[in-house]
């Protein structure tokens, strides 16, 4: 999709942007249960513990994996208490995957607000990530499924690996696009795959079910990091917004730099390894940078990418009995790529 048919991606963004809040609607009980849990299992006598979890539980967000986990079970049949227990279970192990990022990445703001980390310190918020783990496991007990258990559990190893993977990768000059997918399958996709599956599962869903809504899961993870990627350098606008940079700052290589450096000049390019080496790195980069990203088209490309995953994602849906949960499902596979306009 070219900056010339950016108003058919605004149109897009108007239809799908409310999808989260339908779903949330259209599950508010079940998402009632899963958030009384949340709060119930941060709980803990050692006092740091209840108010950083507190911290970043209550910080919220969309909600957006246990809300897969809980839509995938209404899609094949309906969700229970052990259900509920997965949906919770789903979300603090994305959350303890945040407190321990914030602290390898340096972050110092999330979602706008100082992260864990900047206010109990690192070794707080690690340890705090720590017992996050630990209570998304003793969940994935009560959810009584061994099957469930060893899902998110491999899930859970191969986060990790995706994590030590990109910090592996950091500042490499020209990172193969297949390392780059291979990292955020891992560090996003697995989690994705596994909430989509296993709701399938614990709602009741046909082996044959529960695979297509892995498949989903993958290629939603997959679409919705390759997105974020691309709006750390404004999406396909010509305004830099507030948020903007902190990939590049860090010195992580996203698609948008790979596909920019590799159709640019060889001055690009020596610009490209110069400012993603953070020893060498200038605060006026990071402007030059999204210039770079947009006038050689990697904008449209990463966006045309995460496109493909989303249809990937859609087509895997056609299996399973056409419902609102599908069509929700649907739904939110175009908004993930809609967010880049």
């Amino acid at each position: 999709m070219t900056l010339a048919s950016t108003s058919q991606g605004i149109d897009a963004n108007a239809a799908n942007a409310n999808v989260i809040d339908r779903m949330r609607t259209l599950f508010g009980a079940d998402l009632q249960a899963v958030e009384a849990l949340l709060i119930d299992r941060a709980k803990s006598p050692v006092s740091v513990i209840p108010d950083l979890s507190g911290y970043i539980v209550s910080a919220g967000g969309k909600r957006l994996r246990p809300l897969i986990t809980l839509t995938a079970a209404h899609a094949v049949g309906k969700p229970d208490e052990a259900t509920y227990a997965l949906a919770a279970a789903v979300e603090f192990i994305h959350t303890a995957t945040l407190l321990h990022d914030d602290v390898v990445d340096e972050s110092d703001l999330r979602r706008g607000k100082p992260v864990a980390k900047a206010i109990w310190g690192n070794k707080a918020a690690i340890l705090v990530g720590d017992f996050l783990f630990a209570r998304a496991f003793n969940l994935l007990v009560e959810a009584n499924s061994l099957d469930i258990l060893g899902r998110l559990a491999t899930a859970s190893t191969t986060i990790a690996e995706g994590e030590v993977r990109q910090l592996a990768a950091m500042q490499a000059r020209d990172l193969p696009t297949e390392d780059y997918l291979a990292i955020i399958a891992a560090k996003t996709g697995a989690l994705f795959e596994a909430a989509a599956e296993t709701g399938g599962m614990s709602g009741g869903g046909t082996v044959e079910q529960s695979d297509c809504l892995a498949t989903y899961g993958k290629n939603l993870g997959l679409a919705f990091q390759i997105i974020d990627d691309a709006l750390d350098y404004g999406g396909t606008t010509t305004v830099i917004g507030k948020s903007v940079g902190d990939d590049f700052r860090e010195g992580k290589i996203t698609l948008p730099v790979i596909i920019a450096r590799r159709r640019g000049s060889d001055e690009d390019q020596a610009f490209w390894d110069r400012a993603m080496n953070l020893e060498t790195q200038q605060d006026s980069d990071l402007a030059h940078a999204c210039h770079l990203i947009r006038a050689t088209g990697a904008a449209e490309a990463t966006v045309q990418e995460a496109e493909a995953y989303a249809a990937l994602a859609k087509g895997a849906l056609r299996a399973l009995p056409k419902s609102e949960a599908r069509t929700a499902l649907e739904d939110l596979a175009d908004f993930c790529v809609s967010r880049a306009y």
